[in-house]
């Protein structure tokens, strides 16, 4: 028997008849169930090699063939169960539960008889139904606004490609030769010659969603899978996604595909939250303000209270909160033991009408107390717009956004972090066993985003709706008709967010710290409170300091750049329009244009049948105000014809369209490492010079690029490769101008004293920092730092800017995760850690060094102006280069493959070169292996201070997935454990008594470097302190086998303290 049961446990069951279904669709079932001798005869008749699998709801699949409610469709279905149980055709579905998974074999072409093929499916099934029944209806009810059972409800699941008409349909897997698809009369259905398959998701989805919207669905989850699956309706549950959007997901590969479905109704959204008015406290004067604020501060000081903001005015994607924004009215949920009257326990606060920032200013004992216990969901945004009115927020208890991050680092990929995903997901809301009831029993529902409760769709000027959906501006929702429903939205803000904190408080409880030296009985709600509060509380406050910026400095900037690149604009279009006169006028942002200029006629590489034409039109801006023939004045635009340059450039990048790319990197291979600079020669010169032009080989091509031989060298290779060097220079000047010289200048990111306020997150699987609005850790290379952007960032008058740094810290990571014996001798002596890589890797070198014809370092007595022989690092700088690409790149995982690209030699070349290097540190080579282990088996890593990275989708993975987590399980605890470090030492810089007595203050962290701002006076003093603290910084300590080197220095600006 399939699944181990035996025959004696079963009970007759055929799948239905035609006349079960009245509408014409056809289901084909390839199964592995019972092989009882009730299906040895319709064996013969299926031959089907693959799989297929239906899964559905009971509401879902009676939905599709009975219109009705839900309650309407079960009834039916019972009473047709019943009648069928008589009639020997019992249904496929059992009412209110998620049905099995039943698999019938199909492949040739049935008989006509009206009887389908009897087969068997044993009682545990049956038994096992009726117990999905049970949880699926207590689940379902806490879910009456239907806004999640996307994520609840299983659907088809299948590899399958469709056919449908207006009244047949067909589901199929890819039908290999000799298999047939049948209606519901047992008719064969035309089959497509080359069925859909999966592959086209997108297509094969809207036909399902058109279908079970024609039909009245709800909606489902669409997945594809050739096993059975074999889970209670609990595991699905704890498996489920927790999106608000029905989703598509291929499981062998996790891939989830978003499906634009139509919400919920909002009448019986609204209807949830109308409940929860009922419990909230309207606060629209002075004097109830006093009466509450009274309780909160006394009687109710000792519970946890949830705080939600709502603001107005203020661009939340582009804007800081920093003196930005304005409060319309916030909320406080004490949890269900406060009552401020009449059973009420939430607190609503109405600023916008209710007395404005007088009120606000109301309740500054309860948000200024430090021993008030306060939880938010992005406390950054709240505590910023509230200190916008001159209350400074304390009491500072937790942020469930970065609580959610430590309890599970994957879910970026699996609904985010919002407060509406975390609350609205099974997985993290659940705790214990009575959670479903208490949670029905109060009627308690997760966040809903403003978009379902009070999105509407725009009217057209013909009087229908149309398909944008527009929100009403938040002061209408507080003032207008839905002002009811708005302070139940808002107040559901504050009552989710302490649900949410006890839901993650209890699993961050059962989560034992794995930290490298035994911490005994202690849990990551431990973790959480020792470093990731305070560090929490840490950002915050980094963030309001802000960093002071030079705009004048940035306006010349500006002027500079804009010049320098109009000028390589120029130089490129001139060497361009000797090939194509058009060339002159072309735009050279548009990678359409410049695809065609560089590659037209090229074959796209993934359809041979399609390629770039040979010359095309284009319509460009007419600054020249050219009247073109046929006109009698200057157009906006005017037509250009850009043809290929006559030459084949090699393409060595592609679009996932398989067109060439002309990205940044695509355009460096092609111009090479040759400068900007060059001295154009004439069209004379030009032709002299490549008449009898010397053979490529006679020339030094080192430098030059694949356009060198594509434009058969000599001069014009030569030129070619400068012209596209000055078109990557264009590209340059822009990523600096777009991403750093105009951000900076905003308003949006700046508040009202000049300093820059970024946003400071823990938002990374791996736990290290990230930065937006503006991203200040993304600040170009010194060697490419061309305008010297740093030096924008100035302390202010009186003041320096300490900037400290680690050295090679991920390096040292490694050498104390791995224990790696050569590598910590090689700290401990100290010097040029990649030079002793390549000593190390190379005996020749070790010869050289032997025989005393190179140093391996070199320190210059007073007299001395060069060494006397030459350095390693110069003598054999391929090496060197090879082996500090080496230390970084096998840090983080990378293999010979990836390396092979990227020094341009054969795999093999690259093997041998990381083997090199891995058999001087062989410790190295073995925690790699473990850890890639772990990923597998256990499906998490740690860092050095017990943070857990998760692998949950391994098995299921494809493999390059299962490529990229295992060096994600490698890099993880390196980068991760870096971030810990980093973390410790900013704790230790702020809690420091001394440093706040001289007036320093964390302004800024960039990954391994930190920068403070304080009194000039006292700069040295507080640089000393800075490094003894990062040396040190696990509670004044290094519990670290290697040390860590620290470089500081100080000035007046950014730049000069690199």
């Amino acid at each position: 028997m399939a699944m181990g049961v035996s025959s004696s446990q079963t009970t007759p069951f055929r799948p239905l008849s035609s006349s079960a279904f009245p509408l014409s669709y056809s289901w084909v079932f390839h199964s592995a169930a019972s092989r009882s001798n009730s299906v040895a005869s319709s064996r013969t008749l299926c031959r089907a090699k693959h799989f297929l699998r239906l899964k559905t709801g009971s509401s879902t699949l009676a939905k599709m063939v009975y219109h009705g409610t839900d309650e309407d469709v079960s009834n039916a279905i019972l009473k047709r169960t019943s009648n069928n149980q008589r009639n020997n055709e019992p249904m496929l579905v059992h009412a209110n539960s998620m049905a099995p998974s039943f698999l019938f074999r199909c492949g040739t072409r049935p008989s006509a008889s009206p009887v389908a093929p009897q087969t068997t499916i044993p009682n545990s099934w049956i038994s096992l139904t009726h117990k999905m029944q049970e949880d699926k209806k207590i689940f379902r009810d806490t879910l009456q606004d239907g806004t999640n059972n996307q994520s609840r409800t299983s659907m088809w699941k299948t590899n399958l490609s469709i056919n449908s008409t207006d009244q047949k349909a067909a589901i199929s897997e890819k039908v290999e030769e000799g298999s047939f698809i049948y209606d519901r009369d047992h008719k064969h259905l035309q089959t497509c010659t080359k069925p859909r398959p999966m592959e086209n998701k997108q297509v094969v989805v809207k036909e399902i969603n058109g279908f079970k919207q024609q039909k009245g669905s709800t909606t489902s989850e669409i997945s594809s899978s050739k096993f059975l699956l074999e889970k209670t309706f609990e595991e699905k549950k704890d498996a489920g996604d927790a999106s608000t959007d029905a989703t598509c997901r291929d499981q062998s590969t996790d891939e989830t595909i978003i499906v634009s479905i139509d919400k919920a109704n909002q009448d019986n959204i609204l209807k949830n939250l109308s409940n929860i008015y009922g419990r909230v406290l309207v606060v629209d004067n002075i004097s109830l303000a006093k009466k509450v604020v009274g309780m909160l501060t006394t009687e109710y000081r000792h519970l946890v209270h949830a705080c939600d903001t709502e603001v107005s005015r203020i661009d939340v994607k582009q804007e800081t909160p920093v003196d930005h924004g304005e409060i319309i009215c916030f909320s406080i949920y004490s949890g269900k033991d406060a009552d401020f009257g009449n059973g009420k326990s939430c607190i609503w606060v109405d600023v916008l009408d209710g007395g404005g920032r007088d009120l606000l200013v109301e309740f500054a004992p309860f948000f200024e107390d430090p021993s008030i216990k306060k939880v938010w969901h992005n406390y950054s945004f709240d505590c910023h717009v509230i200190e916008n009115y001159g209350l400074k927020v304390s009491g500072f208890h937790a942020d469930t956004m970065h609580m959610a991050r430590l309890w599970d680092s994957s879910r970026r990929i699996e609904g985010g972090y919002s407060l509406e995903a975390l609350t609205s997901d099974y997985r993290v809301m659940s705790r214990g066993n009575s959670w479903k009831h208490n949670l029905q029993k109060e009627g308690l529902i997760g966040k809903r985003s403003m978009k379902t409760i009070f999105g509407k769709k725009k009217v057209k000027k013909d009087g229908s709706e149309g398909k944008i959906v527009t929100i009403p501006p938040v002061e209408e929702l507080q003032q207008g008709e839905e002002r009811k429903s708005w302070i139940s939205y808002s107040a559901l803000d504050a009552i989710s967010t302490l649900n949410l904190y006890e839901s993650l408080k209890y699993k961050l409880l059962r989560m034992h710290w794995q930290f490298e030296r035994a911490v005994p009985q202690e849990s990551m709600f431990d973790f959480y409170q020792e470093y990731w509060r305070p560090f929490g509380e840490l950002l915050v406050r980094m963030e309001a300091e802000g960093m002071l910026v030079d705009r004048a400095y940035l306006a010349q900037l500006e002027k500079v750049a804009k010049a320098e690149q109009e000028i390589a604009v120029n130089r490129f279009r001139t060497w361009a329009s000797k090939y194509c006169p058009d060339a002159k006028y072309m735009n050279v942002g548009s990678d359409a244009q410049l695809r065609q200029l560089l590659f037209g006629g090229t074959t796209n590489r993934k359809d041979p049948n399609q390629s770039l034409d040979d010359e095309r039109i284009f319509k460009v801006p007419n600054v020249d105000k050219v009247i073109e023939e046929g006109k009698k004045s200057p157009t906006k635009y005017r037509s250009i014809k850009l043809c290929s340059l006559g030459y084949v450039l090699p393409a060595e990048k592609f679009t996932a369209s398989g067109l060439p790319s002309v990205s940044g990197d695509a355009l460096k291979i092609l111009a090479g490492k040759v400068s900007v600079e060059y001295n154009f020669a004439d069209d004379a010169c030009d032709e002299a010079s490549n008449a009898e032009g010397p053979p490529i080989d006679d020339v030094n091509t080192s430098d030059y690029g694949t356009a060198y031989e594509a434009f058969r060298g000599g001069e014009k290779g030569k030129q070619a490769c400068h012209a596209i060097a000055s078109l990557c220079e264009v590209c340059s000047i822009d990523s600096l101008i777009s991403n750093f010289i105009l951000p900076l200048q905003g308003s949006n990111v700046s508040g009202k004293n000049g300093r820059i306020h970024c946003s400071l997150n823990i938002n990374t699987e791996t736990g290290r920092l990230s930065a937006r609005r503006p991203n200040l850790q993304n600040q170009p290379a010194l060697e490419k730092d061309r305008y010297k952007i740093r030096q924008a960032f100035i302390a202010a008058p009186g003041n320096s800017l300490i900037v400290a740094d680690y050295g090679q810290l991920e390096l040292r990571i490694l050498a104390h995760l791995a224990n790696c014996e050569s590598m910590l001798n090689a700290f401990k002596a100290g010097g040029d850690f990649h030079s002793r890589t390549a000593m190390n890797m190379y005996p020749h070198i070790r010869e050289a060094i032997k025989n005393k014809q190179v140093l391996l370092e070199w320190h210059p007595q007073p007299g001395e102006d060069k060494p006397p022989v030459p350095l390693l690092k110069d003598a054999f700088a391929s090496e060197r280069r090879k082996a500090k690409m080496l230390n970084f790149s096998i840090a983080y995982g990378k293999t010979s493959v990836g390396l092979s690209r990227d020094w341009k030699v054969t795999v093999e070349e690259a093997k041998e070169t990381v083997d090199l290097w891995y058999k001087d540190r062989p410790e190295v080579l073995k925690w790699q292996d473990q850890r890639k282990y772990e990923a597998e088996t256990k499906g998490c890593v740690y860092t050095l201070l017990g943070r857990a990275r998760r692998f949950p989708s391994f098995a299921s993975a494809t493999n390059p997935q299962k490529g990229h987590m295992r060096r994600a399980a490698i890099n993880t605890p390196v980068q991760g454990s870096a971030a810990d470090v980093a973390m410790c030492a900013m704790l230790e810089i702020s809690k420091n008594a001394r440093l706040q007595e001289l007036g320093w203050r964390l302004i800024l962290q960039v990954h391994d470097e930190v920068i403070l701002e304080g009194p000039t006076e006292s700069a040295e003093e507080a640089k000393a302190i800075v490094v003894e603290c990062m040396s040190k910084p696990f509670n004044g300590k290094n519990i670290l086998n290697v040390d860590l080197a620290v470089d500081a220095k100080c000035a007046q600006n950014w730049y000069a303290a690199k």
